[in-house]
């Protein structure tokens, strides 16, 4: 029976109408989707080693259900550090903060020091990983409320107790201020603690403790861990939608995630819990977003609640979601236009001058905003989304809007998401879908029948069940798709984007890691060839394939800035199979092609924590205006061949 699926989802490329020269496509098809899930940002791809800096963590920010051990309380991934019979105590307060958006601070009471101190120390997230000769940035806020001074050590040891990082300071400001120093690690540490221990009888307060890695990714100070960083940047994504989907619009309406809560300096910034689960610090926010865009050559695509919760969320019994009173929509609309502002604007701006202040004078030079993720397409939803995309064309007619089409591939929801689009004339409406890799083969011909000339389509989320070379592959099939149908597709990304080992709340994901290392998957390996390997215009029937065809899918795109032609080859079948390739509508071309191949065992995968077993091998091939190839078993085959 799976044979069957098989044979009947395999196609010909199908020759849709072509302009001379090809048909022109999407050049900014294929890009990533962030999504503080998975532990995604605190803990990932935001460098900070110390976990809930701030004590901010509280037992609502985790589904009563799945807490771990003991629930999460503003103590958690701390304990109290008393060394060489100390005596003291600590407590949680909330009087005299560092600012309203960070209420909760901890007071130490010294009261007999002993031999090395009283304090605390945190374990970070599955342990503080440090490298030898690597130097650290370490920052604390203290306040001495009784006034005079009190000595400090900070001291990072490893799980042997052996001290791999140490300085010592003396705090003596009876209001908050920030100390920071640089710490250089004597010795690789995987699973190391941090302590800060006050070395005098008295009382300090204490906010903020902060250990970052000085070499994030270009450099940034509060800036991201480096290794994922250029995980993600290595496949060129023509956009970065963030900072999520069912996190944008949240567990009921008070947790709708707020842009304006995320920007400034990083001790007035104001976390939440998340739809997933988990505390956010809130210390990778929409500055940072669009400076990694920008780091990356990836244009932005930041997503905002259309006025309503996810209808997901746990608060409520049946429809979950919860709507903006009508009465506050108009100041909701304006955090979206001072957005824009904030984005685009000039630094002599209300809110171009927040950018500028945060180091970024020149604009953003936002081009594209969604207004909404998978939503529950009612009434209500209508009304408040009418009223944002109105108001955004009117004040910012550049800006073009990315509307929703529901939870799924099909349904009312669907239904009615396209229809309000087609009737608003939304430019771009975003599609969702997570599916056996059987059912991309067996809809292959999605948007050949969608309407040319109206709204377009961003397919913002989808993958296939799994991390196999056969899932991969089944993307790649219908990656070609995309490419064929790159007049209709507009945007397409992979979800989710990135997974901390132990800490999933979805599976699969493209790229995972630990505190030490990345792990890219198999279906890495293919959207980075498909995103590396772009075009922008469309070429039909230039591959056929030797005895019929089969399961051999295949596209050719053009890339006008290099005048490359890429010819990408799938082949799903356990046997290779030869295709042949007809160049002769191209003129000119060089003799010698790129060849990339990723091939294997259709159930191979590239395991965290153990080496690859699926990789893309390069090598160069002879080509010629007609030749033959033949396709490894299970496998993608990209050729790129140059013209002179």
């Amino acid at each position: 029976m799976e044979m069957k699926i098989l044979l009947l989802g395999a196609s010909l490329v199908t020759s849709l109408p072509t302009m001379a020269g090809g048909k022109p496509i999407s050049p900014n098809l294929f890009g990533i989707f962030f999504e503080d899930l998975n532990y995604a940002a605190d803990g990932g791809l935001y460098a900070e080693l110390v976990q809930n800096r701030s004590f901010e963590y509280s037992p609502s920010d985790v589904d009563v259900h799945k807490q771990p051990a003991g629930g999460w309380h503003p103590f958690t991934a701390w304990e109290f550090a008393k060394e060489g019979n100390g005596i003291g105590t600590i407590s949680l307060e909330t009087r005299e903060p560092i600012h309203p958006n960070n209420p909760h601070y901890l007071l130490v009471d010294v009261k007999t020091v002993g031999k090395h101190g009283v304090g605390i120390r945190n374990k970070g997230y599955d342990g503080i990983v440090l490298r030898k000769e690597e130097t650290y940035r370490f920052s604390v806020f203290l306040r001495n409320p009784d006034g005079g001074s009190m000595p400090v050590d900070v001291v990072v040891k490893d799980h042997k107790g052996t001290v791999v990082a140490d300085t010592s300071f003396t705090a003596s400001s009876s209001t908050w201020k920030q100390y920071e120093m640089v710490l250089r690690s004597r010795s690789d540490a995987d699973t190391a603690a941090l302590s800060l221990l006050f070395k005098k009888r008295g009382t300090v307060a204490v906010d903020m403790v902060s250990l970052f890695p000085i070499d994030t990714y270009k450099g940034r100070k509060n800036g991201l861990r480096r290794d994922i960083a250029e995980t993600i940047a290595a496949l060129k994504p023509a956009f970065v939608r963030f900072p999520g989907g069912c996190l944008a619009h949240g567990d009921g309406l008070d947790n709708i995630y707020q842009w304006k809560n995320t920007i400034g300096p990083v001790e007035q910034r104001k976390g939440d819990k998340n739809i997933w689960n988990y505390h956010q610090s809130m210390g990778l926010g929409y500055f940072e977003y669009f400076q990694f865009c920008e780091d990356i050559g990836a244009k932005p695509l930041p997503v905002i609640a259309a006025g309503v919760s996810c209808q997901n969320s746990a608060r409520r019994r049946g429809d979950g979601q919860e709507c903006v009173p009508m009465e506050d929509m108009l100041q909701y609309i304006q955090d979206i236009l001072d957005l824009v502002e904030y984005c685009n604007g000039p630094s002599t701006s209300e809110w171009g001058s927040k950018r500028a202040a945060a180091g970024h004078p020149e604009p953003f030079n936002l081009e594209y905003i969604g207004i909404g993720n998978e939503d529950h397409i009612t009434p209500e939803f209508e009304a408040r989304f009418k009223m944002i995309y109105e108001a955004v064309k009117d004040k910012y007619p550049e800006i073009t809007v990315v509307g929703t089409a529901g939870p799924g591939e099909a349904g009312k929801d669907y239904e009615e998401g396209w229809k309000i689009a087609r009737k608003l004339g939304v430019p771009v409406v975003d599609e969702h879908y997570y599916k056996g890799w059987g059912w991309f083969l067996e809809n292959l011909h999605r948007y050949d029948s969608y309407p040319r000339g109206g709204s377009k389509v961003y397919l913002g989320e989808y993958a296939s069940w799994g991390s196999a070379l056969e899932n991969a592959l089944a993307e790649a099939v219908y990656m070609t798709s995309l490419e064929r149908n790159g007049d209709v597709v507009e945007f397409a990304s992979y979800a989710p984007l990135l997974a901390r080992v132990g800490h999933t709340q979805w599976n699969p994901d493209l790229i995972y890691f630990d505190g030490k290392q990345v792990y890219p998957s198999v279906n890495y390996h293919v959207q980075k060839l498909f995103s590396l390997n772009r075009g922008d215009t469309y070429h039909a029937d230039v591959v056929t394939e030797d005895g019929g065809k089969s399961m051999l899918y295949s596209s050719c795109v053009r890339d006008s800035h290099t005048g490359d032609i890429i010819v990408k080859l799938v082949n799903m079948d356990g046997r290779e199979r030869k295709a042949n390739i007809d160049l002769n509508p191209f003129k000119r071309i060089r003799t010698e092609a790129a060849l990339t191949v990723l091939a294997g065992d259709a159930k191979a995968k590239n395991e965290p924590g153990k080496p690859a077993s699926v990789i893309p091998a390069e090598s160069r091939i002879k080509v010629k205006k007609s030749f033959g190839y033949t396709m490894p078993a299970h496998s993608l085959s990209v050729i790129r061949i140059k013209t002179k």
